[in-house]
Order: C-alpha cells, then sequence, then structure tokens
C-alpha cells in the first residue's frame, strides 16, 4: 500500500471551501476560513466542521484503499456510550460500492447541551475497502455529516490520479439542520444529495445545523463562490431562537438576497421557506426540548399580531418578499417548504422538528422533481 498526499497532490476535496492543517492531518471546512473570526456562537464552528456533503475525489486503478481518520463525537455525562458517529460511503464510478462505521476517536463529554466541553482524546481509526473493480476508475469517499472528521492518511495498492474535470452544473444550497440532515442513514441519504443525484448537478451544502439565521458572512461566501444554481431555506432556526420579529426579518431577507445578487445576478435562486413542524406553526419560539424529546414551543400566539414570528408568518413573509422582487429579479423564485414534507406526514419528524432518514430521502426525490423539471426554476 503506498501513501497518497492528501493535500497538493492527486485527491481533491469538494463540497468543503477549506481545510484546515492539524497536527494529525487536514480538517475540512465547509465555510471559509476568514468566517471564523465572525462567529458570535462557538456551535458554528462546531456545525461547519461536520462534513455534511463533503468527500474525496479521484482516479485509481486500486483493488484496496485505506483511509485513516480522527473523528470528533458528543457524550452527555449521563450518556452510557458517545453518540453515533454515522458512516462512510465510497462511492465508484457513481455507484455506492461499500459503507463503514467512522472509527470512534476523540470524546467530548459534557454535562449538559451547550455546557463545557472536556476533550477525552482518543486515536485516528483505520477503514478499509477491499474487491474493488479491476480498473482505472472515480472513486468519492462521502464523510459522514454528522461527525467532524480529520483525514489523516490515504493508502491504495495502485496508482491514484486526479479526478477529471465535474462538468457538471454546481448547485449552492443554504439552510439549517434540516439541511445539514444529520439524521439521514448516510451522506449520499441527505436530501441534498439525494436531489442531486437525480438532478445531475453537483451540491455544496453550507446548511449550518442550528445556525441558518441570514449571517452576513454566508451571503457573502454564496456571493464570492462560483455557482450555477442557488437556494436557500429559511425560516425555522430564526423562529426557534425568536431571532428576529416581523419588522427586523423582511429586510435582513431582503440584505441577504441583495448581497448573493452582488456576486450572481441572474443565477437562478430558489427561495424556501420551512416544511411543516406542528409547534411553531401558529406558536412563536423560542423553543425547547420536553421530556419526552419532544420540542415545545415557549412563545405566546398573542404576539403575532405584535411581531413576533411563528412559521406561519415566515411563509407568508418569503412569498411576498419573492412577489416583489420577481418584477426585476426573473429569477428569483420561491418553494413553499410543506411541498417537500407537509402537515400529514409530521409523524416522520421524530422529535417534532427533525425528519427520519426515510423523509430525507422522500424530500429530496420531491425537490429534484420540482427544481429539475422541464418547467422548475433549475430546468
Amino acid at each position: 500500500m503506498r501513501e497518497v498526499p492528501l493535500t497538493g497532490g492527486p485527491v481533491e476535496l469538494r463540497g468543503a471551501l477549506d481545510a484546515e492543517i492539524t497536527e494529525n492531518g487536514v480538517m475540512p471546512r465547509r465555510l471559509p476560513a476568514w468566517t471564523r473570526e465572525q462567529y458570535q456562537n462557538p456551535s458554528v464552528d462546531g456545525v461547519t466542521v461536520m462534513p455534511s456533503g463533503v468527500r474525496l475525489v479521484f482516479r485509481t486503478d486500486a483493488r484496496e484503499l485505506e483511509f485513516e481518520v480522527l473523528t470528533f463525537t458528543g457524550q452527555l455525562d449521563g450518556d452510557p456510550h458517545p453518540r453515533p458517529t454515522g458512516m462512510l460511503e465510497l462511492l465508484v464510478d457513481g455507484v455506492l460500492a461499500g459503507r463503514r462505521r467512522a472509527p470512534l476517536g476523540n470524546v467530548l463529554r459534557m454535562a449538559g447541551p451547550g455546557a463545557e466541553q472536556r476533550l477525552v482524546p482518543g486515536e485516528p481509526g483505520v477503514v478499509r475497502f477491499a474487491g474493488l473493480p479491476v480498473g482505472m476508475k472515480t472513486v468519492e469517499l462521502w464523510l459522514p455529516p454528522q461527525t467532524p472528521t480529520e483525514l489523516v492518511a490515504l493508502r491504495a495498492d495502485g496508482d491514484v490520479l486526479p479526478p477529471s474535470p465535474d462538468g457538471r452544473r454546481r448547485w449552492v444550497h443554504h439552510g439549517s439542520s434540516i439541511s445539514h440532515c444529520v439524521e439521514a442513514d448516510g451522506p449520499t441519504g441527505t436530501w441534498p444529495v439525494v436531489a442531486a443525484a437525480l438532478g445531475g448537478v453537483e451540491v455544496i451544502n453550507l446548511s449550518q445545523a442550528g445556525n441558518a439565521l441570514l449571517d452576513p458572512y454566508v451571503a457573502r461566501t454564496i456571493r464570492d463562490m462560483p455557482a450555477d444554481l442557488i437556494s436557500l431555506k429559511v425560516g425555522i432556526n430564526i423562529v426557534g431562537l425568536a431571532a428576529f420579529r416581523l419588522r427586523t426579518f423582511g429586510p435582513a431577507v431582503h440584505g441577504f438576497l441583495d448581497t448573493i445578487r452582488d456576486g450572481h445576478p441572474d443565477t437562478p435562486l430558489l427561495l424556501m421557506s420551512p416544511v411543516s413542524c406542528p409547534a411553531l406553526e401558529e406558536t412563536p419560539g423560542p423553543t425547547t426540548v420536553g421530556p419526552d424529546g419532544r420540542i415545545i414551543a415557549l412563545g405566546d400566539p398573542a404576539q403575532v399580531p405584535a411581531g413576533a414570528l411563528s412559521l406561519a408568518v415566515v411563509r407568508a413573509e418569503l412569498e411576498r418578499i419573492v412577489a416583489v422582487r420577481q418584477a426585476r429579479d426573473p429569477h428569483l423564485h420561491h418553494l413553499d417548504g410543506r411541498d417537500l414534507l407537509g402537515p400529514d406526514e409530521v409523524d416522520d419528524l421524530a422529535d417534532g422538528v427533525h425528519p427520519t432518514a426515510a423523509a430525507y430521502r422522500r424530500m429530496g426525490e420531491r425537490f429534484a422533481a420540482h427544481a429539475f423539471a422541464d418547467d422548475g426554476p433549475f430546468r
């Protein structure tokens, strides 16, 4: 087995906009390093290094590959085991050829959600994929969407060459945890990846679990990167954190769109509202988690006429914003998130907000059927 360089060599890291050189190897980051100094909350850094949609791509005639990785996962003091590390998936010429559980590495212990973290150091682990097809082929190693993963080493028993250029259109998506898809059954089971495969495009998933809050550094990132298609899924985190009132929400959406349009004036842009979430449909946030593990809204519905945001208000405002902008922006489109997961499917929200793995795949199929249809916004 020969060692293959992870940087400066034939391996291409796709789905990440930066790569941090660490003591052990390389940590993919889904936002550029310059954004880091603007994070108001440490959770943003945590979800930025969760590699949803990130994959290593190269060509090889190897029959066997070894990947050495060091993962980071959490564990509450009251839990007997760390959180699952998720799956690594290997695609050969676009077809799933193997799945392996990501090895357990570093564990971040904490008394409760949001509490100070204590590192329990771990060691890198190795996953192997053997019996690969004979001959030169394109290989993609997809990383687990929920688990920060340092890339330590790649070894192969054959030649490794750079991948062919990806001639597909590039779709850039930004959303919340419902687009980050921690609950997916694997990295190719997130709804953006499912939709991209059906639509024949390359996806870059900039979704930030718990942090889709119209942060200006995200808009500037999208403005400055190559993109043939753009979509934004807006609302659930804003309502869940009671982050805006109606007076401030509309201008913030306009400002986010204006920044993106500075770099992509004619790119098809799809603005999406939240999927169904019963707790927040008519009741504002903030939210908490009940004893049954399901989300609870703590806001007062009587405050909605005074400007508090529920999902119903957010959906109406996003639809209004698209309607008023379309006269001068014909490439801006709107999609009601309930077309991806509606009120008759809320049993598929295990905790009242996050879809099941099967529902994520269904969402991807529905998005593709809408967005990539002959008359769709991404046609």
